[in-house]
Formats: structure tokens, C-alpha cells, sequence
């Protein structure tokens, strides 16, 4: 079964040092929720990071969001790969 895949384009609320650890605590968590992270960047430009993982589903992405709402603003996005993309046309 094909597990989906999310883009995360992120802004920054707050200062990194003020929410890294509790970021770091709930990416812990979520893994054991079946989210993987596959990516995550920091960039310059529009953007502050962009983060790429797999959820079970929408709704474990969406609550992945929403737990970050104090400090992160975050731009998900669906992404399917291109090998299963291919399969569609």
C-alpha cells in the first residue's frame, strides 16, 4: 500500500532556539504515529524551511500541522510521486 506523501513550506512564528526542542520532541512522537520524515530544510528566500514526510493520511498530516500553530506556519501540500503519476496517465 502506497503511504502519502506531504511538502511542508514553512515560516517561522518565533525564534528557531525558542521551539527546536519541542519540534524535536513531537517529530519523535509522530514517528511512532506512522509519520516519517523523509526531509527537512532550512532555506533562504520565501520560506524558512520546507519539509518533506509521509503520513497514513490527511488527517495525520493535518494534526501534524495544527500541533505547531504557536510556532510554525505551515503550507502542506499533497505531493504524489512521479513514478506512481505515471501510473495514472
Amino acid at each position: 500500500m502506497w503511504v502519502m506523501r506531504f511538502i511542508a513550506l514553512v515560516n517561522f512564528k518565533k525564534k528557531p532556539k525558542d521551539f527546536v526542542p519541542e519540534n524535536i520532541k513531537l517529530i519523535e512522537a509522530e514517528s511512532k504515529k506512522g509519520i516519517k520524515w523523509l526531509s527537512i530544510d532550512w532555506t533562504l528566500g520565501r520560506y524558512d524551511a520546507v519539509a518533506i514526510f509521509e503520513a497514513p493520511n490527511e488527517k495525520e498530516a493535518l494534526q501534524m500541522a495544527v500541533r505547531r500553530a504557536d510556532f510554525l506556519d505551515i503550507e502542506t501540500m499533497v505531493a504524489v510521486p512521479a513514478e506512481e503519476a505515471r501510473k495514472l496517465i
